[in-house]
């Protein structure tokens, strides 16, 4: 995915079962950025990651909106609104 005006919520499964969510405009290059260790903090030991979701949004600031409220939900609310959610292409 090149760089684009898509301003995207994604949510990486990391390899202890945790979730990390995040938001970019190069989907692929954050995710590279992130399995090569160079990402954010959290996701560093936690290596690898996978990307489990994710969502356009015409703005960075409803991408961050979004990613602030998934942020507050507990762990089965977060399953349950990526089953329901707007599901972009992965």
């Amino acid at each position: 995915m090149e760089r684009t005006n898509e301003h995207i919520f994604y949510v990486l499964e990391c390899s202890d079962g945790s979730y990390y969510a995040g938001y970019t405009n190069d989907l692929t290059k954050r995710l590279n950025v992130h399995n090569n260790g160079k990402g954010a903090k959290y996701t560093r030991a936690r290596r690898p990651v996978t990307c489990i979701y994710q969502e356009a949004f015409e703005t960075k600031q409803l991408a961050m909106k979004a990613e602030y409220a998934f942020k507050q939900l507990k762990k089965s609310e977060k399953i349950v609104y990526m089953a329901n959610g707007m599901r972009g292409e992965q």
